[in-house]
């Protein structure tokens, strides 16, 4: 019976060395290449939207094409378009004729019926969001769901407020569960109070958890700490 030779042939050791330097270049190169698409795709896309609102004469790629007959894509132009839009739209939102003509807009939208449910559904989850000040998902935690004994990582978003916090048995926080690998999506669950584990990891830590699928785990600031309790107001 022949022994096989416990020393790996040179080929494979070199083969092995190619693989590795691989594996390690694709893990340095890959979030930096998928980031730099997903910012260039993103702002193409702006820019298909936006571009087809700028007349021509005011479009820098047009004017260089007129002045020099070079054709070139400027990418960004409607981005930054967008930007300067959105900041003097909010700039004459804040004087007395802007919200003079805001409240006359939305009186004549509200009018509408199908649009008014539209555009009230929308203006609400716009303020929710945007609004300054506000701290939205403050705090992660762990919840059980969907049956006792598994466990879930979910935002808290706030106490439980108006008819569900009336009618409900007990004190009540209303967490969104988000899904993988899609956070932006998932489910609002009124959860007990005393049901809810808070966790010390941040909110973004606890994104990437979950995004990644438990691939990559962030640590944690002391684990044996005994469990942080619910405060009185999730707001």
């Amino acid at each position: 019976m022949q022994l096989p030779d416990p020393n790996q042939p040179p080929k494979r050791r070199f083969l092995g060395s190619i693989r590795s330097s691989f594996l390690t270049g694709l893990i340095v190169i890959a979030p930096i290449g998928i980031t730099v698409w997903l910012i260039w795709s993103l702002t193409g896309w702006i820019d298909s939207w936006v571009l087809p609102f700028i007349p021509d004469a005011y479009n820098p790629a047009m004017l260089i094409n007129r002045w020099t007959g070079i054709e070139i894509n400027i990418r960004g132009i409607g981005v930054v378009t967008f930007l300067l839009f959105t900041i003097m739209v909010g700039w004459m939102a804040k004087g007395l004729i802007g919200r003079s003509m805001i409240r006359w807009a939305e009186s004549l939208v509200l009018s509408i019926p199908l649009i008014r449910t539209l555009y009230s559904g929308l203006k609400q989850i716009a303020e929710t969001i945007l609004q300054q000040g506000q701290q939205n998902f403050d705090k992660a935690c762990l919840v059980e769901y969907p049956r006792k004994g598994i466990w879930a990582i979910a935002f808290i978003s706030t106490t439980a407020k108006g008819e569900i916090a009336a009618r409900a048995p007990e004190d009540m926080v209303s967490v969104f569960l988000p899904t993988t690998p899609n956070p932006t999506s998932g489910f609002l669950l009124f959860i007990p109070k005393k049901d809810v584990i808070v966790l010390d990891m941040s909110v973004e830590d606890s994104a990437k958890l979950i995004i990644s699928a438990g691939l990559v785990y962030p640590n944690s600031q002391d684990p044996t700490r005994p469990t942080e309790q619910l405060p009185d107001a999730a707001e």
